[in-house]
């Protein structure tokens, strides 16, 4: 299989180090936001997990995505027994199952139950705001001229992201205090947002810088920036600025 692999052992939150096989498929880190989300949930959660990446809407994804069959889309996971899993919800679900330890979901149950509906949410809408502004990671611009339905999918997502924080946010600058895996479906949302400049109120926007500065993120952007190069796809023809988050 014509695929990069890398083994990441990031045990950022205290969690224990699996001594188990994990297979992670993704594409582009710069354009894959699900990738990114399967991702984060390995890097935060301090789960070990092997990664192997193709580069999308081209061969060398579909001899990846070949191996992880019968999945069809990044990420995708094999389970240590050799079960491929697809779908992120799926994944986060079985590895917060799989390791408690991790605390992928809040301990408090309605905490849990609104992370959940959230990060579902996310999982099936705000398609304006995925077509307008595709993620990309190498580039930010200083205006996108955004449509009224991505205007109508910012003002959601700043209801749901003021909820979390209004009512349950108060022991850190998470959606829910500290990281979970609410945070990992969010983490593309709030480079979208950072990318194409899109103007939200204070309590989105420190969210979204709490997102650009975290480590395990600037971790996936810094490989990003170093695959290359630059997929004519996710193009698009609007004056740049600098990326506002660190430099990776």
């Amino acid at each position: 299989m014509n695929t990069r692999q890398n083994t990441s052992r990031i045990t950022r939150r205290g969690g224990k180090e699996s001594k188990m096989g994990y297979d992670l498929a993704i594409g582009d880190r710069s354009h894959s936001s699900w990738s990114l989300r399967g991702w984060l949930l390995f890097a935060q959660g301090g789960i070990a997990v092997t990664t192997h990446s193709g580069r999308l809407y081209s061969p060398d994804f579909a001899r990846l995505m070949g191996a992880f069959a019968p999945a069809r889309l990044a990420p995708a996971l094999r389970l240590p027994e050799g079960q491929v899993i697809g779908e992120t919800l799926a994944i986060a679900e079985t590895l917060a199952e799989r390791h408690p330890e991790a605390r992928l979901w809040p301990e408090d149950a309605t905490a849990r139950a609104v992370a959940r509906w959230i990060s579902a949410e996310m999982h099936a809408g705000f398609g304006a705001l995925r077509n307008h502004c595709p993620m990309n990671l190498r580039r930010s611009y200083s205006d996108c001229a955004p449509p009224a339905p991505v205007l109508e999918d910012l003002a959601r997502i700043e209801q749901l992201w003021g909820l979390a924080r209004g009512q349950f946010g108060a022991g850190g600058p998470w959606l829910f205090g500290r990281w979970s895996a609410a945070d990992a479906f969010y983490a593309p949302v709030a480079a979208r947002i950072a990318g194409h400049n899109l103007s939200v109120g204070p309590v989105a926007a420190a969210y979204v810088a709490t997102t650009l500065a975290d480590p395990a993120f600037c971790h996936w952007r810094a490989e990003a920036l170093a695959e290359g190069p630059d997929q004519p796809f996710y193009k698009r023809d609007w004056p740049t600025r600098p990326w506002p988050g660190p430099a990776a």
